[in-house]
């Protein structure tokens, strides 16, 4: 039998708890749903977080919410900007923004996306043309506009979705953006693993969001949305930011180019 007792308070068995206060982030897609619960959980981990999003009118209202529900009590910090993430020169800007105002960038999640459902016969050019501006040329952009400021290392997070190994009726032009998310997190994870950035992705499931509304009011859609889920609930922001704040942190500190599913288990049910 192995004695495991001289392992015991040694270096390489100290975990390394989330400590992420003074940090710098960039969340896109921050006006709403995920992407406002990822921004305002940052902040209250003691992160400066610049909040992005192409609705700036709605961004500024999430951005107030969140400073009336006692954000600054926790000494980060969340702020809105206009940003197209499917403009490079937007996302760019950003990008040396945060590092002009904070001195450094830590974290950056491209959250942003949009969640087209049409059936094949009736996709046209400009919706394939939207999605993939946004799901996936907007993740690039923001993988290299943060890569180019993180000087020290960081992190990027991108957003899959169980969507990207479990395809579904009216969503083909959707799936196929998050795949391309999660073979672009693995390349991303590749290439720049040598600057010290970590990359990952997280691939929600049926989340609980303004974006899953519909499945309230179609007459059986929540019954059967519930049978593919082995947890059996719908899941809600906080759990993905749960899985955000683990791969963001130090704890996550060997973890890369990896997909993390919240899903309830629905990627496999």
């Amino acid at each position: 039998m192995t004695d495991h007792s001289d392992l015991q308070g040694s270096p390489s068995c100290t975990p390394h708890y989330p400590e992420l206060s003074g940090r710098v982030a960039v969340v896109t897609g921050a006006a709403r749903g995920m992407g406002a619960c990822f921004a305002a959980g940052l902040a209250r981990q003691g992160v400066h977080v610049l909040g992005v999003d192409i609705d700036e009118a709605t961004l500024q209202n999430t951005v107030r919410e969140a400073h009336q529900t006692g954000l600054s009590t926790h000494h980060g910090s969340f702020e809105g900007l206009p940003c197209d993430v499917s403009s490079r020169s937007d996302i760019q800007k950003i990008a040396a923004l945060a590092v002009q105002q904070f001195g450094r960038l830590d974290i950056w999640v491209n959250n942003a996306g949009i969640f087209p459902q049409t059936d094949v016969p009736s996709v046209d050019t400009k919706q394939i043309t939207q999605t993939f501006q946004i799901n996936v040329n907007g993740v690039f952009f923001g993988a290299q506009a943060a890569a180019e400021q993180m000087k020290h290392g960081g992190v990027i997070i991108n957003m899959a979705s169980v969507a990207a190994f479990r395809v579904r009726r009216g969503r083909a032009v959707y799936s196929a953006t998050k795949a391309a998310v999660h073979n672009l997190t693995q390349s991303l994870a590749v290439e720049l693993g040598g600057q010290g950035i970590r990359v990952n992705a997280l691939a929600p499931g049926f989340i609980d969001t303004e974006m899953t509304n519909w499945v309230r009011e179609i007459p059986g859609a929540m019954d059967k949305a519930l049978s593919t889920i082995p947890l059996g609930r719908i899941g809600e922001p906080t759990d993905v930011l749960n899985a955000l704040l683990f791969l963001v942190s130090d704890a996550a500190a060997y973890v890369s180019g990896q997909t993390l599913g919240v899903d309830g288990g629905s990627r496999h049910g």
